[in-house]
């Protein structure tokens, strides 16, 4: 009796083969949580460059006071 092989492997879903290539929707989110956290990272940049700024500035203001 010979054995028949599964012609049909099971279905693992999303995570099938790790060399499959993503899908486009796929892409498309990843490329748009990319976009969404260069955006959230350069605002807290921009505050921490601003809240420097301020920092130096009202220190030199203490310091031409006294």
């Amino acid at each position: 009796m010979s054995e028949k092989k599964d012609e049909n492997p099971p279905d693992h879903g999303p995570h099938q083969h790790a060399h499959t290539a993503p899908s486009t929707q796929q892409m498309r989110t990843v490329g748009q949580r990319r976009r969404d956290a260069e955006e959230k990272l350069e605002h807290h940049l921009q505050e921490a460059r601003h809240k420097d700024t301020s920092h130096h500035a009202e220190a030199a203001k203490q310091e031409g006071s006294e």
